[in-house]
């Protein structure tokens, strides 16, 4: 935390001030935001606990990732809803895209059709 001081040192005075500090292994971190993640990876993660708040401290690799706003549609879906309704895959897909993934929504939707 401060450089060139004494680690031992630096617990037994937050120890006195009532900071608590414990290491969490961890292999990823990852920080959903609305248009975006942000993805830590070899991380070093420490949860502090100051006068009974707890807040946690990140050192690792950032990297950025754009959110997708299309849902993600599985090849298990598709089988699904193609042996509900008869459809072809195809079909299958554009409806569950139109449909934001949901699979009764889908299926009702074909079968009406």
């Amino acid at each position: 935390m401060f450089p060139g001081m004494n680690p031992r040192k630096m617990g037994q005075m937050m120890k006195k001030m009532g900071i608590q500090q414990v290491e969490i292994p961890a292999t990823e971190v990852i920080i959903k935001g609305e248009e975006k993640d942000i993805i830590i990876t070899n991380p070093q993660v420490s949860k502090v606990n100051m006068m009974g708040q707890e807040t946690f401290q990140i050192v690792g690799e950032v990297h950025e990732q754009e959110r997708s706003s299309a849902p993600e549609i599985n090849e298990d879906d598709v089988k699904t809803v193609m042996e509900q309704t008869g459809r072809s895959a195809e079909e299958v897909k554009a409806a569950l895209e139109e449909n934001e993934g949901d699979l009764a929504e889908t299926i009702l939707k074909l079968k009406e059709d």
